[in-house]
């Protein structure tokens, strides 16, 4: 009976743990252009890539915040967990580090 359930929940999460995934890898490479466009600007006094850079890492973060809360409140995260998942889209490199983490605690059952 219990394998059903893991079954069950691990189908349910399924669409969820794609979108934030995909949000993750799209919100970690907009802040990685956002900070070349910062070390252009300021080292190289180029502040073409400023003018997109941040507003396109300020969209996907946005939909990132939403898509990790849509996926916390299905796959029943704590508070900590979840917070910890959504500042990860602020630090460059962090997002896909805690993509890594977040897709094999939920494809193996587990809460943040």
């Amino acid at each position: 009976m219990v394998s059903s359930t893991e079954g069950t929940t691990k189908v349910s999460l399924k669409g969820p743990l794609l979108r934030y995934r995909v949000l993750a890898y799209a919100t970690g490479v907009a802040l990685l252009c956002l900070t070349a466009a910062f070390i252009l600007k300021y080292a190289a006094d180029s502040p073409g890539m400023m003018s997109w850079a941040g507003v396109t890492h300020g969209v996907f973060y946005m939909v990132y915040l939403v898509m990790a809360v849509d996926l916390a409140l299905k796959a029943r995260w704590s508070i900590k967990g979840t917070i910890l998942v959504l500042l990860a889209g602020t630090i460059p490199f962090l997002s896909f580090v805690a993509e890594r983490a977040v897709t094999h605690r939920v494809q193996q059952g587990r809460k943040l």
